[in-house]
């Protein structure tokens, strides 16, 4: 299995209505160091239907401004149909729908 699909089993892993930041999935793929890769694997994301990558937020809970499918816009509300809930600054509340 390459680098990418490493990836991407452990975002399918991410169950509905909850998050993990790109360096938890770095982590759980096996090599910390990945937390970049991880976004380029998820801007490269070959089936969005099986690899729920708007489950995947920054390390301050934030979506991606440059969300692959349409925008940080289309991440949160894909987020908020989930049933996750953002706080004013647009952030999710890692301890509450973290993995």
């Amino acid at each position: 299995m390459n680098t990418f699909e490493m990836i991407y089993e452990v975002v399918k892993r991410i169950p509905k209505g909850r998050v993990a930041t790109y360096g938890q999935v770095a982590r759980f793929a096996g090599n910390p160091h990945w937390a970049r890769v991880v976004g380029y694997a998820l801007h490269a994301n070959p089936d969005p239907s099986t690899i729920p990558c708007h489950r995947v937020v920054n390390r301050e809970g934030k979506t991606s401004p440059a969300f692959a499918f349409g925008g940080a816009d289309i991440q949160r509300q894909l987020l908020e149909l989930e049933g996750i809930v953002f706080d004013a600054d647009g952030r999710v509340d890692l301890a509450k729908y973290g993995i």
